[in-house]
């Protein structure tokens, strides 16, 4: 788990690194940046960057695994869901004032060991984000995304197998899930202060 402190640096990291790349085309370097970055970021997390602007999704990529140092996927999933989703055009430089930077550190998946018709029963929304995967189709949604549509755990495994490019009832057919959790820090406004966004338990 980050702290408090740890969170903000997260989300600071992913503002600064948007800024910088959209203005010089550059990453920041340690020197330039007026936050600390403890330990924490050069361990290997999977972690993913949401864009908002206006309450409406800008962008979102992230690495699922934990494939990288925390520091770099921040950095790589910021400049991502800025410029390279598929589902918008990039973001402007000037555009970047007006959005929400949000950060969700992911633990590493684990496959749900269960017959298909117990999954439900397996994912706790607000906690667990999901992972849906059959052959080359892949798609995940993080926890924050069934509490925000008030998704129950069967709709949450549909919307997670249409993301795939699957059909909604996949999981039951065979497709492998797994879940993670995942910490969530995002700015109150653009530019705003840095608070963690709790869901488990609602």
């Amino acid at each position: 788990m980050l702290t408090d402190i740890e969170g903000r640096a997260a989300v600071k990291l992913a503002r600064k690194t948007i800024e910088l790349f959209l203005s010089e085309g550059r990453l920041p370097e340690s020197q330039e940046l007026d936050f600390e970055l403890s330990p924490v970021f050069e361990e290997k997390r999977g972690v993913f960057v949401t864009l908002t602007e206006d309450g409406l999704l800008r962008g979102c990529i992230g690495h699922p695994y934990p494939d990288s140092t925390l520091r770099d996927a921040i950095m790589d999933s910021a400049i991502s869901a800025a410029t390279r989703d598929p589902r918008f055009p990039p973001v402007a430089k000037d555009e970047i004032e007006n959005i929400v930077v949000e950060v969700t550190i992911l633990t590493p998946p684990e496959k749900i060991n269960a017959p298909p018709e117990e999954l439900p029963e397996r994912v706790e929304i607000g906690k667990h984000g999901l992972i849906v995967k059959q052959g080359y189709c892949q798609g995940l949604l993080l926890p924050q995304v069934a509490p925000e549509h008030n998704m129950d755990a069967i709709e949450f495994l549909g919307h997670t197998c249409l993301k795939a490019g699957l059909s909604p009832d996949a999981w039951l057919k065979g497709a492998e899930v797994s879940c993670f959790e995942g910490q969530i820090f995002k700015e109150k406004e653009p530019q705003g202060e840095v608070i963690e966004e709790r869901y488990s338990g609602e």
